[in-house]
């Protein structure tokens, strides 16, 4: 499982470790061609991750947009089911769970979705809306949930007096702290948040980040943050990994991955950031072309057709893990071990 794995016992998980991923993959069959209605081909999404997402942690995924950020998330939650690999919840194996027991265990791991709009149904009252994962799950006689709903909107900035509204009332977001308060209102410990600000006006993006880091304190939650913005990325993160092309390539606290990347892919990430003095920004060249396909990714490092400190072995092997620290790992031949 290599370094990425780090700070779990071989064979065991540690108690800090909330989530842990284990070499998992999806891959999707698409069909591909007009004239043949059969050919079909496999994009893979997820192609062999190891991750962990410690207790009471904020663990951010970054990445270019189609490497995978979104399908990896999802598995974690089994909305989408996996190919192949294991997923570890709180040390239970969830991976191949029973519906039955899934659906019981959801309750603790909830999401927060990228559109605020098109996640509520504009058909529901904010009551409704709120309070359906109570009923879902059984939880709270009527008269409780009605309290539990006033609560929740109180905790994420809204007044009580909104549960008879509709939600194309309301801006962005409070939309947004609507899907908040429905994704909390279960209690969970885990909260998947797949760039919950990125369809946000930038004056509101600030406070929705606030109300979270907040209720991650009020609340005792765990997030994992998906998003390709750095800049949020480094306000509320504790630790950052990078996906690309299905794969981690680095992952370590996010003062270690901003101040001192060690994958080239990384580098150039943090170096698009853009910076308010234009002045400042040093010259450089850009990432060279776009992200390979999927489908039939490159044979050896999968950065190698864009890296500008390519070597030889990178054509021919993929690399393992290292470790340049023991909580910063790195998968490149440039630190290979």
């Amino acid at each position: 499982m290599g370094g990425l794995l780090s700070g779990s016992k071989k064979g065991n998980m540690t108690e800090r470790n909330l989530i842990e991923v284990r070499q998992l993959r999806k891959h999707f069959s698409i069909r591909v061609g007009s004239l043949n209605p059969f050919q079909s081909a496999v994009v893979r999404a997820v192609d062999g991750v190891d991750l962990r997402v410690l207790k009471g942690e904020t663990l951010s995924l970054v990445g270019e947009s189609g490497c995978g950020k979104t399908t990896l998330g999802r598995c974690i939650l089994r909305l989408t089911e996996s190919t192949s690999g294991r997923i570890f919840f709180d040390s239970q194996d969830i991976s191949r769970l029973p519906k039955g027991k899934m659906r019981m265990l959801r309750r603790n791991m909830q999401i927060i979705f990228q559109d605020p709009f098109s996640s509520l149904d504009p058909r529901m009252k904010v009551g409704d809306i709120v309070g359906q994962p109570l009923v879902a799950f059984r939880m709270h006689h009527r008269k409780d949930r009605r309290q539990r709903i006033s609560d929740m909107l109180l905790a994420v900035g809204l007044e009580p007096d909104i549960v008879s509204r509709f939600p194309h009332e309301f801006s962005g977001g409070q939309r947004q702290r609507i899907a908040i308060a429905r994704a909390l209102i279960v209690s969970p410990v885990f909260i998947v948040a797949d760039e919950p600000v990125s369809a946000l006006d930038v004056s509101i993006r600030a406070q929705i980040l606030n109300l979270m880091k907040d209720l991650k304190r009020r609340f005792q939650l765990t997030y994992l943050y998906i998003s390709h913005d750095l800049s949020t990325v480094k306000f509320i993160s504790d630790r950052v990994a990078v996906m690309y092309l299905g794969k981690i390539v680095e992952s370590g606290p996010v003062r270690t991955i901003f101040e001192k990347p060690l994958h080239p892919y990384t580098r150039e990430l943090i170096e698009a950031v853009p910076i308010p003095d234009p002045s400042l920004r040093k010259d450089r060249k850009r990432m060279k072309g776009e992200p390979p396909s999927p489908i039939s990714p490159p044979s050896g490092c999968r950065f190698h057709p864009r890296c500008p400190k390519v070597l030889p072995i990178c054509h021919e092997k993929e690399p393992d893990p290292s470790m340049a620290r023991s909580d910063h790992h790195v998968s490149c031949h440039l630190y290979g071990v």
